[in-house]
């Protein structure tokens, strides 16, 4: 099972979610870094991430290559993250056939209604859950 992490910026929520995947998840879960600069994926890949790549073209690639994306709601907003979420990149990831499991954090002027605002390592630990629930902890 492939899942691709997107972070960007200095890439702390990805570092979360990939030390909370590395630990929770079974050794065959393949966890692939996707940085929107070399900091996000560096902090990926030392947070315990397979493999990294870096930029639009290696997330424009790699996200019809995964079996699950994972990050914050940013990932599918063009333009996010200060501007390194480019559109085809956002693009890519909201195409991809992907199970996409995204976590709501406010920091792009989206609200999604009817979801509490609940720190972030309680909004990992339901990632995984939901993760797990999909039956992709294989």
């Amino acid at each position: 099972m492939k899942i691709g992490v997107i972070d960007g910026q200095g890439g702390g929520i990805g570092k979360h979610i990939t030390e909370k995947l590395r630990k929770n998840l079974s050794e065959n879960a393949e966890i692939i870094a996707l940085g929107t600069n070399s900091l996000a994926t560096a902090a990926m890949l030392k947070a315990g991430a397979n493999e990294g790549a870096t930029g639009e073209n290696a997330i424009v690639f790699m996200a019809g290559q995964m079996d699950v994306i994972v990050g914050s709601v940013a990932i599918i907003a063009a333009n996010a993250m200060l501007g390194e979420l480019t559109p085809k990149m956002a693009q890519a990831v909201s195409e991809s056939s992907a199970q996409k499991i995204l976590l709501p954090i406010n920091r792009i002027g989206i609200e999604i209604v009817g979801v509490p605002n609940e720190p972030l390592p309680h909004q990992i630990d339901g990632l995984i859950t939901l993760l797990r629930k999909f039956g992709k902890d294989e």
